[in-house]
């Protein structure tokens, strides 16, 4: 029987952000779908996750919103895995996330396969963190 993982998936498209929903979803998972950087914010303070999947460049915020959504989410919940994901990357925004506490980079387009090892894989957070 699959654990169930407590998931913030934030993304600027609606179209990846509706399609990574889904698929993760199928696998057993509570996912908190935040298409910005406001109903991401307002998710990490009133939520707890397992784990975090956030792209790093939102529409209409600075280019790497999803780094300081990192930052903040690390603040509150150190325990929370994360995985940046980014279709800009560079070696610099992957040191970057890894110095603010990311436990993985991805680019974009995402392998799927690898990326739900990923979460499959990821130690189970006791909800009293």
């Amino acid at each position: 029987m699959p654990v169930s993982r407590r998931i913030l998936l934030v993304d600027d498209e609606p179209t990846i952000l509706l399609g990574l929903t889904h698929v993760l979803r199928r696998t057993g998972a509570h996912v908190t779908p935040c298409l910005g950087r406001d109903e991401a914010e307002e998710a990490i303070r009133t939520g707890d996750f397992d784990l975090a999947l956030l792209d790093v460049r939102l529409s209409g915020s600075e280019a790497q919103a999803g780094l300081d959504l990192l930052t903040l989410l690390k603040e509150r919940s150190p325990r929370t895995h994360v995985i940046v994901m980014t279709a800009y990357g560079s070696e610099e925004i992957r040191r970057e996330a890894m110095a603010r506490g990311a436990a993985h980079y991805c680019d974009k387009p995402l392998n799927l396969e690898y990326l739900l090892g990923l979460v499959r894989d990821l130690p189970q957070l006791s909800s009293c963190q």
